[in-house]
């Protein structure tokens, strides 16, 4: 099982400097065994609609973007609903400081490690030392 958190899937809607890296990772990864929460799906809207505010994005060109996610989802990822002990997991995750994690990222943690994934793929920096600092298996999965 590999779980992706929004930083590693945003890149395959919206160009960024590691779009084409990212998609070309994508081709080499075993089909069924890509998973994402719905938590995911959740962040992924807000980020366009955070593009939406700051002038980015036009609103018809940000409801495509989130409608293509979708779709991108639901033809290629398992989607993973989070439960009671995925939040509390993730509160106790928050409750180690030095991780300096933000709740989504632990609800992001705690999802991959409650479902036993072999890896989680993140873009943040602070995301994969928080990771490294739980000892849960954390990858950037490409180089930057």
């Amino acid at each position: 099982m590999l779980y992706f958190d929004t930083s590693f899937l945003a890149p395959l809607l919206l160009e960024e400097s590691t779009s084409a890296k990212i998609e070309a990772f994508f081709t080499k990864l075993p089909v069924g065994e890509l998973y994402v929460s719905h938590w995911t799906r959740v962040e992924f809207a807000s980020l366009v609609a955070r593009e939406v505010r700051m002038g980015g994005l036009a609103e018809a060109d940000a409801l495509l973007t989130i409608g293509q996610f979708d779709e991108l989802v639901a033809g290629s990822f398992q989607v993973l609903a989070p439960g009671v002990v995925d939040y509390e997991l993730a509160k106790g995750y928050i409750q180690h400081f030095s991780t300096k994690l933000r709740a989504g990222d632990a609800l992001h943690l705690a999802i991959a490690s409650n479902n036993g994934a072999n890896m989680l793929y993140t873009l943040d920096e602070g995301f994969l030392s928080a990771a490294k600092l739980l000892k849960v298996h954390a990858s950037r999965g490409i180089k930057i």
